[in-house]
């Protein structure tokens, strides 16, 4: 069989002429088929404009035209042209035969050996095509040349609908015509047909309520529901943007800039001969070409997801917010410094004074290299055989002495390259910008669940990080030294890729300036707890209840997903859109949440045991819900970052800091000790240790943001976190039975038959709040029909059977 396949394959391929298989020939050819394709291209427009004056002179035969030197033309081609233009249009196929000039474009294209399409397919389908589209243009327009030079069907054209109409008349030629055309949509597009029956089939849809429904079984499941359709929209419309924002993840309308090239200036530097700047392409290329495949392989996956939903029946939850528009690029400010690169004689220089002060100790080297980055130059060094790493790295107080510099790092060695390595602070840094940040290709084309930008590598690459596989984060850092720009690069970042619908903040600010700017955008991206006015938290004891509260969330969330046999938030998420959960049984939409802390210590200070306990409770257990924190401290002492602390938040990031206990405190190593400030970081992910300067957002830019955003459609408020009460501190004896909730009944009789005094049975059975559902037990309580709170033990039910709970509502209602 694979022999007859193959056989099959070689009689019907093409045979290339001989000629033809040499690449010089086919590139002339290529070149002269698409300049003459322009050339005739301009031709057919000229004739348009000028072919009336030349009617008279295009009469004649083709030699006497060409020969006649005094013959002028008024075509912008010259006589070729004027000839050409009219024998194919005029005396052809009308306008139609324009589409020669799409056959001469692909025959080029193919000449230059680019395979876009067949050429036997687009010769006969355009051929065709140009038939049937004089033909009708003839027939439509059969009177127009008798007020105008051009037949708009052609010669071809006129004769063929002059004798279609003398056979089958003016009705049969037009059913004709609109048979040939859906001939040639049916063979000319793959899929032309099912196309067509699925728009009738979307169209029939709504009627199937009218009908027989004993053979359709999905119709009766209760988990099956329909989508309630907002603003009378169609279930297509609502099926393609669900498509279009599952599979772009909900990308911001950006301009497409751009990225700059990473400018890593790897640099050779010879150590006795004269300074030579030779960059290692090599290297450079393969960088980049493995971070190339890996976007391609996160595509594909991204894609392989996407196809295994149904439109017809995705949910999307943007569509309450579905004119939301993303911020854009020109909200933020491109800063940079003149003279910021670093000179060849600073390179040379700091190379002279490394290799002298080795040199002073006996140290030789055998190469060095230069990477320079923008506030650091890496030089790499390849020590001589025998020589003591340790020596070296002892070295880093002396080597800084010789260089002047405010603080070298040393890493002994660089993982993964064999060398070691001594970071120098430039002498003028560069300060990097966000907008270039977000403007980046590795930013835009991230397929993050949370992408946060945090700013360059030291070989110039843009750094980015996904928050909800942290995941959660320890910011920390002497004052001054860049915590507050780099949480607001982490807020920017997440502003600009995701959707009011998915993401929600909790912002906690003991010092009640440094977050309050964000206070204009509450009812877009922020959750606070119900009956507070500010959703910016300030007031220790507020935080406290907002924290328990995230973690009565995160209990509600486990419920559901316990309920949804899925075991974390992107699972759940994906049931939900695709409709295999029920709304009616208790399931949502989960937006993720990030809890950001500013100025840590002093809720550590303030507060103790009942902050640390809530966090620590959160940073265990929230990590698959979708609850991510972020703590910041100026203070990385013991006793604030304590071990429950540094054990459940595994990255970090380390700002300058005054001391290397400090430093070992935030990223268990010295070096945050060594940082020159102003943003320069180190990113303690894993085992790695990556220095990167942090990306510079300013509060001007900052307030654009937030007022772009404010200014668009929004939730009617922040999203409600569930009320936290104390059970211990509750008191019945308060509790007005007169004011009784409108579900006291129904809530007692549920109790009762089911013999479960739970507060969450309630929020689910009857789809209310957790603070409403609070209120109904303790009504309950007051009423004697369930026992006080015990703990972790459920509420025990006073009343055995619904004929006590009668007679005793009566007395009560009485």
């Amino acid at each position: 069989m694979a022999k007859k396949g193959n056989t099959k394959t070689k009689k019907n391929r093409f045979n290339k002429p001989s000629f033809l298989k040499d690449e010089r020939i086919r590139f002339i050819l290529g070149i002269s088929s698409g300049l003459f394709t322009i050339y005739l291209g301009l031709a057919f427009v000229s004739f348009f404009f000028t072919g009336g004056a030349d009617q008279s002179k295009l009469d004649i035969q083709l030699f006497d035209l060409l020969a006649n030197s005094g013959i002028r033309v008024e075509n912008w081609t010259g006589k070729t042209g004027a000839f050409l233009s009219n024998l194919l249009i005029n005396k052809g196929f009308g306008i139609a035969a324009c589409t020669i000039l799409y056959v001469l474009t692909v025959l080029s294209i193919r000449l230059f050996g680019i395979k876009t399409q067949s050429l036997r397919k687009s010769v006969l389908y355009t051929l065709l095509f140009s038939i049937w589209c004089s033909v009708l243009l003839a027939f439509l327009f059969v009177d127009s040349t008798s007020t105008s030079f051009l037949y708009l069907g052609g010669t071809h054209g006129y004769f063929i609908s002059e004798w279609l109409i003398s056979l089958i008349g003016n009705v049969g030629t037009l059913f004709a015509l609109i048979i040939c055309f859906f001939t040639l949509i049916a063979f000319g597009f793959n899929n032309s047909v099912n196309n067509i029956k699925k728009l009738f089939k979307k169209k029939a849809k709504p009627e199937v309520n009218d009908l027989d429904l004993d053979d359709n079984d999905e119709y009766e499941e209760e988990d099956q529901f329909e989508p309630v359709i907002k603003n009378n929209e169609t279930e297509d419309t609502i099926s393609t943007e669900l498509d279009i924002n599952l599979e772009e993840e909900y990308i911001p309308n950006i301009k497409e800039e751009k990225e700059p090239v990473a400018e890593t200036s790897e640099i050779e530097l010879d150590i006795d001969s004269d300074f030579e700047e030779a960059p290692n392409t090599k290297i450079q290329n393969s960088e980049d070409d493995d971070l190339e495949l890996t976007i391609e392989t996160t595509r594909i996956k991204e894609e392989s997801v996407s196809i295994n939903h149904t439109p017809m029946e995705d949910f999307d939850p943007t569509l309450d917010l579905s004119n939301y528009n993303y911020p854009g690029l020109d909200l933020l400010e491109d800063h940079h410094i003149n003279n910021s690169e670093v000179s060849k004689e600073e390179l040379e220089s700091n190379k002279i004074k490394i290799v002298d002060t080795l040199r002073n100790y006996k140290i030789e080297i055998t190469q060095i290299k230069a990477t320079i980055g923008p506030t650091v130059t890496l030089y790499e060094i390849v020590p001589a055989p025998g020589v003591r790493i340790s020596k070296i790295k002892n070295l880093e107080d002396d080597i800084a002495l010789s260089l002047a510099a405010l603080g070298i790092r040393i890493i002994a060695p660089i993982p993964g390259r064999g060398t070691i390595g001594i970071e120098v602070p430039n002498r003028t840094p560069e300060i990097v910008s966000m907008k270039n940040i977000i403007a980046s290709k590795k930013f835009q084309e991230s397929k993050h669940a949370l992408p946060v930008a945090m700013g360059k590598t030291i070989s110039n690459e843009t750094y980015t990080l996904d928050l909800a596989k942290m995941p959660h984060l320890l910011v920390a850092g002497a004052t001054g030294q860049g915590k507050s720009v780099g949480l607001n690069a982490i807020i920017t970042s997440l502003l600009y890729k995701k959707h009011p619908s998915q993401l929600k903040f909790v912002l906690i600010d003991p010092k009640k300036v440094e977050l309050n700017i964000y206070s204009t955008i509450e009812k877009h991206f922020l959750a606070k707890l119900p009956e507070e006015e500010e959703a910016i938290i300030t007031d220790i004891h507020k935080v406290i209840a907002t924290l328990n509260s995230l973690c009565v969330e995160m209990d509600a969330r486990y419920d559901l997903l316990k309920k949804a046999h899925a075991r974390n938030i992107i699972e759940y998420n994906k049931k939900f859109v695709t409709r295999k959960l029920n709304p009616e049984n208790g399931h949502r939409y989960l937006p993720y949440i990030v809890v950001i802390i500013d100025e840590f210590a002093d809720l550590i200070m303030t507060a103790g045991k009942e902050v640390e306990t809530p966090i620590a409770r959160i940073a265990q257990l929230a990590r698959a819900i979708g609850i991510h924190m972020i703590i910041a401290t100026q203070r990385p002492s013991t006793n604030i970052i304590t071990g429950v602390i540094k054990a459940n938040f595994p990255a970090r990031i380390a700002f300058k800091v005054a001391s290397m206990i400090d430093s070992r405190t935030i990223l268990d190593s010295p070096g945050a000790n060594q940082l020159i400030g102003r943003g320069d970081m180190l990113i303690s992910v894993g085992s790695d240790l990556v220095r990167v300067q942090c990306a510079f957002v300013d509060t001007p830019e900052v307030e654009a943001l937030t007022q772009y955003i404010q200014k668009q459609q929004a939730y009617p408020s922040a999203l409600m976190l569930p009320e936290f009460v104390a059970e211990s501190s509750e008191n019945t004896a308060e509790v007005d039975l007169q004011k009784r909730d409108a579900l006291f009944e129904e809530a007692a009789r549920l109790v009762v038959g089911s013999q479960q005094g739970s507060t969450s049975a309630i929020q689910r059975r009857f789809s209310i709040g957790y603070n409403r559902a609070g209120r109904i037990v303790d009504q309950l309580e007051a009423a004697g029909i369930v026992g006080p709170f015990e703990g972790s033990k459920a509420r025990q039910v006073l009343v055995s059977d619904e004929y006590s709970l009668e007679k005793l509502l009566s007395q009560v209602l009485a």
